[in-house]
């Protein structure tokens, strides 16, 4: 089958076809987290809308198991499948920005970093992670919040339309407008409606930025987490800073002295501050918990902001991760995070706490498919390791830290941050009373449950 695949697909698509024989084979299925090693039939890299139509009536006429890669950057792996036909959709990646209306049209393949440049030159961006090498695609049908997240709202929020190959080939454009159940559930929906070949973003002043990173000593954990819990909410919405625990690594800007040490910190983004005389004001509260072992603040062009972890984290590397929502850090909560600073198995592997506040609490929660608008954090643990051999060791650390802090949770996670393993009651949590909605939406666009590698929202009967 996977012979005969690859030979009628080269037939149809102007994009790239290849098959296990192939050179090239091995590269074209790597994904982000080298912890997911599977064997597509075929890997189909579109290089246009019509190419995506092609290879969805392709899986459907012959039957083949279909998955969609964006970015790649998917912890699970949901968009490889042994055996499967995975369309890839590295060919759209291409940006247009209109600055007097300040829009972009991003083709569905892009990486955060594609968008990040080309409205950098001319001073605007959307909200959108923390790595440049994050997909476009997965981030934004998962919701997506990142360091202009309490600024400007998710990025969601940001997405005026989007063009979308369903689940039978056909293609249209989902707005406030046109399609508009579709548009609501493609807003936090996940994966689950179609192929978005490309989106139209809403665009914000932003230029440079003041980046901040502060450190303090592990002892400080309690104090330093009761002081952010009341002092970020507070904030005005320009300031951004998510809270980590990690261990330092060698390197600028990092002092030799505090090298490989386990730290707890808050890693700030300024909008309104950009030169060193308002990053100083911005930051003067850091010292209020605890001294700090480090601090350091610059103006940063936005895009180096997100892409400074990209060297830290690259392609390649062993990856399980576990997330939740929150409303509130409890006492009980800093002590399981005080517990597992000190147990952190690998040097990259950490704890994020990342502020969905501000802006991203002005739409109502029928809004989009989000159900999380009362969180005020969304949290990952990453067990991250460069050795194979550290797999099983990474994934117990965040089991274990993810079975401690669930109790302290609001129930669901953000969907980008589910493990592929947590089953369809963790699905159902993450969209709370949105889930039947969701689940119409699925059974109008694809009944046939045709995408179905991610976090599944199965079609409602009837």
């Amino acid at each position: 089958m996977g012979g005969t695949a690859v030979e009628s697909l080269r037939e149809l698509l102007r994009g790239e076809v290849t098959g296990p024989q192939d050179a090239g084979y091995d590269e074209a299925r790597a994904i982000y987290n080298a912890m997911i090693d599977r064997r597509p039939a075929v890997i189909a890299r579109c290089a246009d809308t019509t190419d995506v139509r092609a290879v969805v009536r392709y899986a459907r006429d012959t039957g083949m198991d279909l998955t969609v890669r964006g970015g790649g950057h998917s912890g699970g792996g949901l968009c490889l499948a042994d055996g499967a036909l995975m369309l890839d959709l590295s060919g759209l990646r291409w940006v247009r920005v209109d600055p007097e209306s300040r829009t972009a049209v991003v083709g569905g393949g892009s990486r955060l970093g594609d968008l990040d440049h080309e409205a950098h030159g001319y001073g605007l961006a959307t909200p959108a992670g923390i790595m440049s090498t994050t997909g476009v695609g997965g981030l934004t049908v998962g919701g997506g919040h990142g360091y202009l997240t309490r600024a400007y709202g998710l990025t969601a929020d940001n997405l005026l339309a989007a063009d979308v190959v369903l689940a039978d080939g056909s293609f249209v454009r989902a707005s406030a407008d046109e399609h508009t159940d579709l548009f609501w559930a493609l807003r936090g929906g996940g994966g689950n409606f179609g192929v978005v070949t490309a989106f139209t973003y809403a665009l914000h002043p932003v230029d440079d930025v003041g980046l901040g990173v502060t450190l303090w000593d592990p002892q400080h954990i309690g104090a330093v987490l009761r002081w952010y819990r009341e002092y970020l909410p507070a904030a005005d919405e320009e300031l951004y800073g998510f809270f980590a625990t990690l261990t330092v690594p060698p390197g600028p800007p990092f002092p030799e002295e505090i090298h490989h040490r386990k730290m707890c910190g808050v890693v700030w983004c300024h909008t309104g501050a950009t030169d060193e005389e308002s990053l100083s004001k911005a930051f003067a509260d850091v010292a209020e918990p605890a001294p700090p072992a480090f601090h350091f603040a610059t103006p940063m062009p936005y895009p180096a902001v997100q892409s400074m972890f990209d060297e830290l984290i690259p392609k390649g590397l062993q990856w399980y991760w576990r997330g939740d929502f929150f409303d509130r850090i409890t006492d009980g909560a800093i002590d399981v995070h005080r517990t597992f600073l000190e147990n952190i198995p690998t040097e990259l592997s950490t704890m994020h706490l990342y502020p969905v506040d501000g802006a991203a609490h002005r739409p109502g929660p029928m809004d989009t498919a989000w159900a999380y608008r009362d969180a005020v954090w969304s949290g990952v643990i990453g067990g991250i390791s460069p050795e194979p051999a550290d797999a099983e060791r990474i994934r117990d650390w965040a089991v274990n830290y993810w079975e401690a802090l669930h109790p302290h949770s609001m129930g669901g996670a953000y969907v980008n941050f589910l493990g592929a393993d947590e089953g369809q009651d963790r699905v159902r949590a993450t969209y709370r009373g949105h889930y039947d909605r969701l689940a119409e939406v699925k059974r109008t666009y694809d009944p046939d449950n045709v995408f179905h590698h991610n976090q599944n929202i199965r079609p409602a009967e009837g």
